[in-house]
């Protein structure tokens, strides 16, 4: 199976390099599954029905979010109504949505080919508070392998440690995990001995002349001034990030992990 992880969409260039890119590049690498982040879509925080409905339409079969999940009030319908999307794993049980779902991987040709776990998680170290994103995720990993050995992870999270260590913990049990939220791709790509595919940042999908995503002088300012700016979503070099995975699909076990860096 070759899945297709997108970094972190950041507004309206963003899902443009989507709509664009994604035809060419299912086609270009024979595709099964597309997972995309997109907790920026909207105006570069947030996201809504529309946004998601544009990268849905794009091609991506799972949306996963994180820490900018409440900047929009219109994520309610979404996580009310809409099950190819998620949302970190680790807030309370009773708050909207899910954290991970199982779902159905499918060729023209075949059909139903095999079944995909897509778990969401959030990190805590620099980030707001939320439930211990390890033991939660062990718990939620043990039950997604009873009906498939081949599950991705976005974990959301800032410190790479953090990052590091928590796909090392699932090292062997899930196929993949892929790191987001910094907005810059690392170079750190690799397979762990127990067969799981690891990227600490994706990187992010939108403006690249940019301070990760918005204009840079606002940003300038703020750092000169130290007053409020309004940053608005920059324009120019959009680029495509993410990672693509090759997974066997008997064992789960990754093959080949590739970063992804397309302009347009």
């Amino acid at each position: 199976m070759k899945i297709l992880f997108i970094g972190d969409i950041v507004g309206q260039p963003g899902r443009r390099a989507v709509a664009e890119l994604l035809p060419k590049l299912r086609q270009q690498h024979a595709l099964d599954f597309v997972i995309a982040n997109g907790e920026n879509s909207a105006g570069g925080s947030g996201i809504t029905p529309k946004t998601a409905g544009e990268i849905f339409s794009a091609g991506v079969d799972v949306i996963t979010s994180g820490d900018h999940l409440w900047d929009q009030k219109e994520v309610m319908e979404l996580l009310q109504n809409e099950k190819r999307f998620l949302r970190p794993l680790n807030y309370p049980a009773d708050v909207p949505g899910r954290g991970s779902a199982i779902f159905e991987v499918r060729s023209s040709e075949f059909g139903v080919r095999n079944l995909i776990g897509v778990l969401n998680v959030q990190g805590r170290t620099f980030m707001p508070p939320l439930e211990n994103p390890f033991l939660l995720a062990l718990d939620e990993v043990k039950r997604l392998r009873e009906q498939t050995k081949i599950i991705f992870v976005d974990f959301h999270a800032e410190a790479t440690s953090e990052k590091i260590v928590f796909a090392r913990m699932l090292d062997g049990q899930v196929s993949a995990v892929v790191g987001t939220h910094t907005h810059v791709q690392t170079a750190d790509e690799q397979i762990f001995p127990g067969g799981t595919a690891y990227l600490s940042d994706a990187g992010f999908t939108g403006p690249h002349e940019s301070v990760l995503g918005r204009e840079i002088e606002p940003v300038l300012k703020r750092f000169l001034t130290g007053m409020p700016q309004r940053f608005e979503v920059a324009k120019n070099r959009v680029l495509l990030h993410g990672a693509m995975i090759e997974i066997d699909d008997a064992s789960g076990k990754a093959l080949k992990i590739q970063r992804v860096a397309e302009s347009i």
